[in-house]
């Protein structure tokens, strides 16, 4: 599956084309210096996250039906905090770690045992078991974010980053 993100003035844009040809785009406001969906790309490589965002994507989704998709199957929120169903497990951890490097984007990164408290109060609060962040496997992440953040920051309205989704 072929990710295209493209950088707009107001939003970004995002182009999916699927193994099978078929393509979905969708749009997404600016939140932060950087695409939270090009985190999330970082974040399940690493990981080897198989049903994460992207993976559910590749399984045939549409983004824009993530959201549904999760609150459909247990997601935990301020008003309903359920055990969320096993099919959505890797999607919501892939979901709370790409908060905490965000943060990192925003603010600057936090000691290994600091990240991994974080992330496991918010897998907590998800009901979802914990992944256990290593050095090394950190280090890659923040090292191809940065060097993503340097890219995307370069990139003129209009220009775009290009991913092939294997996992």
């Amino acid at each position: 599956m072929r990710i295209e993100i493209t950088k707009g003035k107001t939003e970004d844009f995002i182009r999916i084309t699927r193994t099978n040809g078929a393509v979905a785009d969708t749009r997404f406001p600016k939140k932060g210096p950087f695409p939270h969906d090009l985190v999330h790309v970082v974040v399940e490589e690493a990981l080897q996250l198989q049903q994460g965002f992207w993976g559910t994507i590749a399984g045939g989704r549409h983004p824009e039906d993530i959201q549904a998709l999760a609150a459909a199957l247990g997601h935990a929120s301020a008003s309903k905090a359920e055990v969320p169903d096993p099919s959505i497990i890797e999607l919501i951890q892939a979901e709370r770690l790409v908060e905490c490097f965000e943060a990192e984007i925003w603010g600057g990164p936090a000691a290994l045992d600091d990240l991994q408290s974080v992330a496991d109060a918010a897998f907590s609060q998800s009901r979802v078991p914990r992944i256990v962040l290593t050095e090394a496997g950190v280090a890659g992440i923040r090292a191809r974010l940065a060097r993503l953040s340097a890219e995307w920051a370069a990139l003129p309205v209009g220009g775009k980053i290009a991913f092939t989704w294997t996992a």
